[in-house]
């Protein structure tokens, strides 16, 4: 994709969804640490629902770690690999009360030696949390990125490298934003939305449904 396709491309996002952010509810990065943490293979509906009954009772990486596993594995044990993110999410909480003072550091090398946490979940905290220009690349932005011919890459962090190179200093701090909520509801999958995509004069897909 050109250079002023690309810019053309973000325009029309951001013309139709000025002030993006994440679907996961929180209050404080520690939340938002926490509900990416549970996504891991998740909906965010799903960890919705399981947060909205846990944070009231653990708002704060002491509270939670007051829970310990068991306790806290009873308000996820929806979500898939609860007892994995569980354990994860009390190491984390101590991590983060025994180097971090209770606080989200906002660090990428810092985040990333948490338990649990991966260069995806740091980008999304980076960005979401503290505004950083980082794109967390999941399989919507993956997809989307390989598809579009946005950023074309063999792997994850290929498809991020060339986002974060491609995208224009403009837009970069909303892009995460409005690639994954494009790619989850419109460029899905399956059976991609093309008859209503604001891009797909842009888009340089073969499989175009329209």
């Amino acid at each position: 994709m050109r250079r002023s396709e690309i810019e053309t491309f973000f325009a029309r996002l951001q013309a139709a969804n000025p002030a993006p952010t994440t679907e996961l509810d929180y209050a404080t990065p520690f939340q938002l640490l926490i509900a990416v943490i549970l996504s891991a293979q998740a909906t965010d509906v799903g960890v919705n629902k399981a947060t909205a009954r846990l944070f009231p009772v653990a708002p704060t990486a002491e509270k939670m770690l007051a829970l310990g596993e068991e306790g806290l594995a009873e308000y996820i044990k929806t979500i898939g690999l609860y007892r994995t993110k569980a354990k994860n999410v009390i190491a984390t909480c101590r991590q983060l009360l025994e180097r971090h003072g209770g606080e989200v550091p906002a660090e990428r090398d810092a985040l990333e030696a948490l338990p649990g946490v991966g260069r995806k979940t740091a980008n999304v905290v980076l960005n979401t949390a503290f505004g950083q220009p980082t794109i967390a690349v999941d399989t919507h932005i993956f997809r989307l990125g390989n598809r579009t011919g946005l950023a074309p890459g063999k792997t994850v962090l290929d498809v991020e490298k060339k986002l974060l190179k491609a995208t224009p200093a403009h837009y970069a701090k909303d892009a995460h934003h409005w690639l994954i909520l494009h790619g989850r509801y419109v460029c899905k999958a399956r059976k991609p939305e093309c008859a209503r995509c604001i891009v797909v004069d842009l888009c340089k897909f073969k499989g175009k449904t329209v």
